[in-house]
Parts: C-alpha cells; sequence; structure tokens
C-alpha cells in the first residue's frame, strides 16, 4: 500500500525521478494537475494536466539531455499539512555540450495521495545557458 502521507508522497516522487521510473512518476500526479515552471524559458508556463506534465514538460528535457547521464538528489523536505518544499540537485551532460548542474526548490500541494500541484524554482540563467542555449527571451515570438 502506498502511503497518502504528503511528504513520503513527495519523497517517492522525486525518487522515481532518480531512478527513472515512469509509473511511479505516472501515479504520482493526479489527473488535473498542474506544475507552475517561472520564468521566460520555452519551458516556463503553467503545465496543466498529469499527460501535460509528464509527456511534454518532463518528457521534453529528455532529448536535450545525454541519455544515461541524469542524477537527481533529493536534498531536503520541509512538509507542513498538505504543502511540501522539496529541494534537490539535477545533474547531466546536455546535447549541446555543456553539464546541467542546478539546485532546485519546489512546492508541491498533495492532495488524497497525488501531487495536485507544483510551483519549482531554479536558476533559469543557468537552465537557458545549458538546456537552451540557442533561445534568446528578448526576441519576440515568431521571430527568426
Amino acid at each position: 500500500m502506498t502511503s497518502t502521507d504528503p511528504r513520503a508522497v513527495v519523497i517517492r516522487y522525486v525518487e522515481a525521478v532518480r531512478d527513472g521510473d515512469a509509473g511511479v512518476i505516472r501515479d504520482s500526479f493526479a489527473e488535473d494537475a498542474t506544475w507552475h515552471y517561472p520564468g521566460d524559458l520555452p519551458i516556463s508556463k503553467v503545465w496543466r494536466g498529469r499527460d501535460a506534465i509528464i509527456n511534454d514538460f518532463l518528457g521534453g528535457m529528455g532529448p536535450i539531455l545525454v541519455p544515461g547521464t541524469m542524477e537527481v538528489e533529493l536534498v531536503s523536505t520541509i512538509a507542513e499539512g498538505e504543502r511540501v518544499v522539496a529541494e534537490w540537485t539535477s545533474r547531466a551532460e546536455t546535447v549541446h555540450g555543456g553539464t546541467y548542474d542546478n539546485r532546485c526548490i519546489g512546492i508541491y500541494t498533495v492532495r488524497e495521495g497525488k501531487i495536485a500541484s507544483v510551483i519549482e524554482y531554479a536558476d533559469t540563467r543557468h537552465v537557458a545557458a545549458t538546456l537552451f542555449p540557442d533561445f534568446d527571451a528578448r526576441r519576440p515570438a515568431g521571430d527568426e
């Protein structure tokens, strides 16, 4: 039986990301979950729905990272009620020849044993430089 304790749900999710356990990752989210990634990067927006979060947001990183190089380490968690703050590090080699090495914070809301929402904070300048080196946030959308 899987725990519905919010902290346990988030730890289970982060460990599943670390271990590449797609089934647990999918099972961790409510069907109508949201993930907000602030900033002005190509991935910055509110991702709505489990499928968009898993397939488009999280899955969208796959083509940018060298397979087998991703390392995720949970640093700490703080929980109060249904809210959990998790801090983790992510490291990977990129297809652009760089190294992604970031420390992130996520504020998770867990309801009925499922992640209902996440707001993630990271060093977006580092994300831009390593994962999206050709992206220019100053250029209006549609300009080539």
